[in-house]
């Protein structure tokens, strides 16, 4: 019978999430809406089929740890190290407020003092799943906002383990006087520490070894099964051995397996299944939403939502700008924290089995959850028209240190000489040599402070800052430059940046990189001079490649080359819907 319900319970669960993330998909919301959607038609507050909900938390589960390993093999140390001054601070800050805030609410609606201090702390946290989602769905993941974001969400997650071995000795049958409370602080301190030192110290040996022998097999099954045991594994250990959350062991063990060289076949191989179990997350969520909440509770839950949606945006955007990161990362940063999830669930089940949060509470707490989760993606969305709005009345700042300041450009050093050149990645770093060669010094406008950090000590011209605001682009000498250069394929606000340029100098050359063919008329139309399609450059290098395999004349591959461009030409103009036609035969 349970086997049944195990099935009936994935089976439906994923039906449902299916459809309505299919719908929400056609309707350009994100996907996450019709999971949460899906969840509450297969909950038991709605008629028809009825998923298990325990099994369908297990489930779920299952997708948060691997959702965190594969978070964790793409995020390293040194990226946790480069946001602390920002993602420390500001997720002590944040918490702070929220937890007053709590406690004021509960005061207010008669919760209690201590019930108000769980309602605090849970908001306080967001999910990191959601975030990660977010993230990667609006391509910021991987990106400075990316790194700030993930970074303060795992300063928030060590903190709230911390709470969650504090709650007890205050509130439990043995929270006697203060000597309780230093014991426990002390032994959670000495347990993350201890895990940590293992992952780094043991960790960073076993698990490669293991991978190295799985890899010698040649299997892939027993490869993706050492993948596996070793996220699920060190997840149940990290829980019943430091009582920490599975989650952040399995994070923790990403971050020890991205560090090695199977990094890549780990995340390729391994963890394909990984979406489909963190969709069950969100159905699990949607599952425990109970509409009678909304009208036994209504202002209670809009305080929570004030709390959740207002006082941790604004708190997160001041620490974030005040830190001097510039105003699209801080709105960015501010909206991603502007939800909470699973640790939430998790401080309101500690809160209750000591008896402190009660079910008003907790129904409250689920249906802020379940809000927050829906308007986020939404919220994201807002985030360049906010930004524009904000820069209207926030300074920009171009640096987040002193050393790296706006100075270091001097316009009547360099005269008329002199490319902007946004983004230095592989192209952006091919480009600024190929000007240099040819006596145009190139000035550098990156995100990655790292990079300029870099950049600067080599002598290059290098600004820390972003391109979009025109605070950035006057520093760095535009008004005087020849020609303006974007190599990055998916920067945000690609084509607001090309009018702002043109804006402030007429007569420049501007060069743009895109993506997808679809995307040249509208850089052009913005006013680039030249733009290049890296799908359009990647079909002409791979038809030369065939054409030359297949023997053609030098003749025949130019007479294809200028067919193949010319029908670009005309998808790039709107004039055809189609695709290249076939490269004509050269075998007879």
């Amino acid at each position: 019978m349970h086997d049944v319900d195990l099935i009936a319970t994935l089976t439906g669960g994923l039906a449902a999430a299916l459809a309505f993330g299919f719908i929400t998909f056609k309707l350009r919301l994100s996907p996450i809406v019709g999971y949460l959607l899906a969840g509450i038609v297969v909950g038991p507050t709605t008629p028809g089929f009825t998923a298990d909900q325990q099994i369908a938390g297990q489930l779920a589960e299952i997708g948060v740890i691997l959702l965190m390993f594969g978070v964790g093999l793409q995020f390293h140390i040194k990226e946790l190290l480069s946001v602390r001054k920002v993602a420390v601070p500001g997720a002590l800050i944040q918490t702070l407020i929220a937890t007053t805030l709590g406690v004021a609410i509960g005061v207010a609606w008669g919760l209690g003092w201590s019930a108000g201090l769980v309602l605090g702390m849970a908001v306080s946290v967001a999910s990191t799943v959601v975030l990660v989602r977010v993230l990667a769905d609006n391509g910021d993941l991987h990106t400075q906002i990316g790194h700030i974001a993930v970074g303060w969400s795992v300063v928030d997650d060590l903190f709230m383990v911390l709470v969650l071995v504090l709650l007890p000795a205050f509130f439990g049958p043995e929270s006697a006087g203060a000597g309780s409370v230093l014991k426990s602080v002390a032994l959670a301190v000495a347990e993350v520490g201890v895990m940590i030192a293992l992952m780094v110290v043991v960790g960073e040996r076993v698990i490669p070894w293991l991978l190295d022998k799985a890899a010698a097999t040649r299997s892939r099954e027993l490869f993706t099964l050492t993948v596996l045991v070793v996220a699920l594994g060190i997840a149940v250990l990290a829980a019943k051995l430091f009582d920490v959350s599975m989650a952040l062991g399995a994070f923790l063990a990403g971050m020890v397996v991205g560090r090695s060289q199977f990094s890549l076949r780990a995340a390729t191989e391994a963890l394909p299944m990984r979406d489909a179990f963190a969709v069950l997350f969100f159905v699990s969520v949607g599952m425990l939403f109970h509409p009678r909440a909304l009208l036994e509770s209504p202002g209670l839950i809009v305080a929570t939502l004030g709390v959740i949606l207002i006082a941790k945006s604004v708190s997160a955007f001041i620490a974030v700008h005040w830190s001097g990161y510039p105003t699209r990362t801080s709105v960015a940063v501010a909206i991603a924290h502007a939800q909470i999830g699973e640790f939430s669930f998790i401080l309101a089940s500690a809160g209750k089995s000591l008896g402190i949060f009660d079910d008003k509470a907790t129904n409250v707490l689920i249906a802020a959850s379940i809000i927050t989760i829906t308007l986020n993606p939404v919220l994201y969305l807002l985030v360049g028209p906010i930004e524009r709005v904000l820069a209207r009345f926030v300074h920009v700042p171009t640096s987040v240190e002193g050393s790296i300041a706006p100075e270091c450009v001097d316009p009547e050093e360099m005269g008329r000489h002199r490319a902007i050149v946004v983004g230095y990645g592989p192209v952006g770093q091919t480009l600024a040599r190929l000007l240099r060669d040819n006596q145009i010094d190139p000035v550098i406008i990156e995100l990655n402070m790292d990079t300029v950090r870099r950049l600067r000590s080599e002598g290059v011209r290098a600004l820390y800052g972003d391109a979009m605001h025109h605070e950035v682009l006057n520093h760095a000498g535009l008004d005087k430059a020849v020609s303006f250069v974007l190599s990055s394929s998916n920067m945000h606000g690609g084509k607001e940046t090309i009018r702002l340029a043109r804006e402030i100098n007429p007569d420049l050359f501007i060069l743009a990189r895109a993506t997808y063919l679809r995307e040249v008329a509208e850089l052009r139309a913005a006013g680039a001079d030249s733009v290049f399609s890296g799908e359009g450059e990647v079909a002409l290098a791979m038809t030369e490649f065939l054409l030359d395999q297949l023997g053609a004349t030098p003749d025949q591959i130019d007479r294809e080359r200028a067919r193949v461009r010319a029908e670009f030409s005309a998808i790039t103009r709107g004039g055809v819907d189609k695709t290249p036609t076939q490269a004509e035969s050269v075998v007879k």
